[in-house]
């Protein structure tokens, strides 16, 4: 079933409730596609607290439950961040880095996945 691309009338009826980050109504969790946008822009957002990123990644967590998206981030602070050190394995690698190498091996699908969904794909071909 493909999601409906939400215009400026459909996020302004929207209430704040349904954003990751409602204060400044940034990153809705209406659907799977929109929690994993928020799970991959999460360290975009700009001028909040690390309160509201607490409360922020608690409200995707719920929403990637919801939408059955799988997370395996145990905080905000490890999305959309790389890892320090040697790269030798897809898990030690960035977001940024598996979505290159999958969009070099042509994997279907790759703009919408997460870190973990990256990792599967990638180990699967």
């Amino acid at each position: 079933m493909a999601t409906k691309t939400l215009d400026a009338a459909d996020r302004n009826a929207m209430s704040d409730s349904a954003f990751a980050f409602p204060r400044l109504r940034k990153e809705p969790l209406n659907d799977a596609r929109h929690v994993r946008n928020a799970i991959a822009r999460f360290d975009q957002v700009r001028d909040v607290t690390d309160k509201e990123r607490d409360e922020a990644f608690r409200r995707i967590q719920r929403a990637a439950r919801k939408f059955g998206v799988e997370m395996t981030e145990k905080s905000w602070r490890e999305l959309g961040k790389p890892s320090t050190g040697r790269k030798s394995s897809a898990k030690e690698k960035s977001k940024a880095q598996l979505y290159a190498e999958a969009k070099e091996r042509g994997v279907a699908g790759r703009s919408t996945m997460t870190k973990a969904e990256l990792i599967r794909a990638l180990g699967s071909r």
